[in-house]
Formats: C-alpha cells, structure tokens, sequence
C-alpha cells in the first residue's frame, strides 16, 4: 500500500511499472526570501507579474543557516546521534520556541530533541561526513569538538507567538507566527574550530582581528511591522509530537513569496522494489517528463515536503508545456553498495531508445566508459575527461587536484542514493548531491584543496 505523508487522494497505482510521461527539471522559487502570510486561496496556484521585491524572513534565514551550518550548539554530531535522544514538544509554538532557545542556550541535547526526526538523520549523515573530510584536508581542527562548535551563537528573548493566526497546511504540518522577542547573532571567527591557517585567513577576510566579532540584534515586532507580516516557522508533528521543520519552513516561505498556496492534496509515495529499480523508474520518469512519477519515487520520510507540494509542482510544470522525450530506458544495470542509512546505487549499464534514432548504449569499465550508438563507438575514460579539464581551464586554476577528483569520480562511476521506507526504495536527492560532493573531495590531498580554495578566492 502507498505511504501517504498526508493525504491519500490522488495517488499513482501501486505497481512498479511507471507511466510513460517526462519531467523537466526546473527552478523552485528564490529561496532567501523567508516568512510571510500566503496571498493566495488553498489551490489556486497563479504565476502572478510584476510583483515588488519584499524584505522578509530575516530572522528565519539566520536560524536555518544556523542550524545547518555552525551555530552555537547546531552541531554536526548531535543530529547524527538525534535518533536516540528523540522528543518533541505538546504545541507547534513550543516546538519553534525551543529550537530558538536552545540554539541561544548551547543546549545541544536540546537542539537535537527539537529538529524533525527525518531531517535531522539525513542532515546529520550529510555533515558527519563533511566534518571528517575537512579534518583530513585540514581545515578542521584535529581535536574539534564537533559536540560544541564556537565561534556563532543566537540568543532568543521573550519570543511571543500568534496562536490563532497560526496555519494548518495538513493534519501534520502547522506554520506558527512569530510575532515578538528579540533574537540577538553574535559571531566571532577567532573561536571557529578551525586550523590557523584557515582562521587566520577568515579573519583577515572580514577585515582583520578588530573586525572578527560581532554581535546583532534583532526586535522580532519591528521586524514584523517593517514586513506587514509575522515570521512563519513550519512544525511537524510526528508520533503525537510537534518538531520544527527547516524544509516545510524553507518551502512554505518560497511558496508565500511567490504568492502560490499550499495543495489540499499530496502525491502518495509510491515506491519501488529494489534500489536498481527505484534508479530505473527515476530516469525514465524524468525523460518522460512525469513529475508525479518522480515525486512518488521520493522518500516519504525526509521529503515529505515535495510529496505535500507536489501537485502543485506538478500542475506548474504542465503549465510551462513540459513534453515527454519519447526516449525509453531499454536496460540498465547497476552495483548496489550500502552507506550510512542507504544505498549508493552506481550505474554499469544503461541502454537507451530513442524514436527513429536506435540505442544508445555506455558500459562502464574501471574508470572508463564504451558509449556504442548507431553512428560507432566510443571509449571515453577519466584520463581523457582529466586532460580536458586541464586543456580547458582558466589560468590559475590548480588542474591537478580536479584532475585527481575527475578520475576518482570516473573511477567511482556515476551513482544515486536510496533509502528504504517500509520495505520500498526510494532515491534521495539531497543524500545523492551530498555523496557526490564528498566524492569530489575524498581523493583530493590537503595541498590541492588549498590551492582549489586559494583560485576561488
């Protein structure tokens, strides 16, 4: 039976075999624009012109680039470990007020019995991952305690909340209004944990020692009034409980900006039987330009967000003419490997057919890869796409560490990240781009990183 995060209407069949549409991927809004009222009726879904820039979601921006990156107490460790130490709050408002307070607090235990369940296991695999690379290429201190990151802290004071005023997108999400109190930023970059190189660096970036703290504050009722609404702040309860979500919080702000609504409805995840075919339905949901397929295919736990937007995502798309490309996936074939709470799924074979085109067929081999189509074939390996790069880069670019990390990833070869949610599989784009981008490192040595950050900078 189909996991429906909420609503069970409007589902796609439960089999594996996908329709034959096509998806295009396209953008999803500004996503620094945060904290608003929607403008529009629940399921009306208008592209409205000529809308004034707006100035909102200041503060809700800080907290959500807080918790992802390095806020005093938002730590990488404690939302890897935040399945065992799980506890919610009785209200929406207490859960948004705790995560504000324990961030201001240190209180990492706090902070991690706050964040939603889902997010805080994928965000903390992610970044557990990210801190142990930064440790090898030096950036990181050896001994950082990844418990008690320094060095930025927000302080909230006497927050007020509008209950009445608060949104009921479904029977599991609620949007609380912030309507008061005072949320004070301090940063100060000469206590970041990280080697003195890279903090010396950053402190004269900002314009020297007198220039690396600062402290800010913010009075949430000016904030409001200047913006003609209060903060939105997304909750979600899970198993009775409410936690505050940083990806309800994040869409539901994009969606209030560009004056698009919530759906009554959501796309059911409908899932596949194995990692390989998860991949397979993917792909060919995608060339077939079926948006619902694709979003079925999502995890139903940590994105959830996109199954209860969904269908507007998915009338949108339908909006801007999206066509299917007639190509077919003929076969693919793949290595399954198991990483932290999923499966990286890497690509061996893939065979496609396109109308009156034939197939087209690429075979991976070591780090090399056979591309056989009608007109001949090709062998392409990490050697070749290496010295591109190199023959195509811009002066000053350290070619040998991308050189490194091109044959690494040819090496490696291309691949997704699944998860499994009650015996379906599901691909997991944010744990995909994170994998990639672990990749991209994992091969580099501490020199040719500094010299990759030395040419960007």
């Amino acid at each position: 039976m189909p996991y429906a995060p909420t609503h069970p209407q409007g589902g796609y069949p439960a089999t594996d075999q996908p329709p034959q549409y096509g998806f295009q991927a396209q953008p999803f809004g500004d996503v620094q624009q945060l904290g608003q009222y929607p403008a529009q009726p629940p399921g009306q879904y208008p592209h409205p012109q000529g809308r004034k820039p707006r100035r909102r979601g200041l503060v809700v921006g800080l907290v959500v680039a807080l918790v992802l990156a390095i806020g005093g107490g938002a730590t990488w460790w404690v939302l890897a470990e935040r399945a065992s130490v799980a506890s919610g709050s009785s209200t929406p408002e207490e859960a948004a007020s705790r995560l504000l307070t324990a961030l201001g607090d240190g209180d990492v235990v706090g902070l991690a019995q706050t964040v939603e369940p889902a997010e805080a296991s994928l965000l903390g695999d992610m970044l557990t991952s990210s801190a142990d690379e930064l440790k090898r290429l030096g950036m990181l201190t050896e001994d950082a305690d990844l418990s008690a990151f320094s060095g930025i802290t927000l302080t909230a004071k006497d927050l007020r909340f509008d209950s009445a005023a608060a949104e009921r997108i479904n029977d599991r999400v609620t949007i609380t209004k912030l309507t008061g109190g005072t949320l004070t930023v301090s940063a100060d970059l000469r206590k970041l944990p990280l080697t003195p190189e890279y903090r010396d660096a950053m402190v004269a970036a900002a314009g020297g020692p007198d220039a690396a703290s600062e402290s800010q504050t913010f009075d949430i009722a000016s904030l409001v009034r200047e913006s003609g609404a209060p903060i939105s702040i997304a909750t979600v309860n899970v198993d009775g409980e409410w936690y505050p979500s940083l990806f309800y919080t994040l869409t539901h702000n994009i969606l209030t900006e560009e004056e698009l609504s919530w759906p009554q409805t959501s796309i059911p995840a409908v899932g596949a039987y194995s990692p390989t075919e998860a991949v397979r339905q993917t792909l060919q949901a995608a060339l077939d330009a079926d948006l619902k397929r694709v979003i079925e295919l999502l995890p139903p736990d940590e994105m959830a967000v996109l199954h209860d937007a969904g269908p507007m995502l998915v009338e949108s798309l339908a909006a801007e003419g999206a066509e299917p490309s007639g190509i077919k996936v003929v076969d693919l074939k793949a290595e399954e490997t198991p990483i932290t709470n999923g499966t990286k799924v890497t690509i061996t074979t893939l065979t496609l057919e396109a109308p009156g085109r034939g197939r087209l067929t690429i075979v991976k081999d070591g780090d090399c890869y056979t591309i056989t189509a009608p007109e001949g074939t090709q062998r392409v390996c990490g050697a070749d796409l290496a010295r591109q790069l190199a023959e195509n880069a811009g002066p000053g670019v350290p070619t040998e560490g991308l050189a490194e990390s091109t044959m690494a990833l040819a090496e490696e070869g291309l691949g997704l990240v699944t998860t499994e949610v009650e015996g379906k599989h599901y691909v997991s784009p944010l744990r995909s781009y994170g994998e990639l981008a672990i990749s991209l490192y994992r091969n580099l040595t501490p020199e040719q990183f500094r010299a990759m950050l030395s040419s960007s900078g």
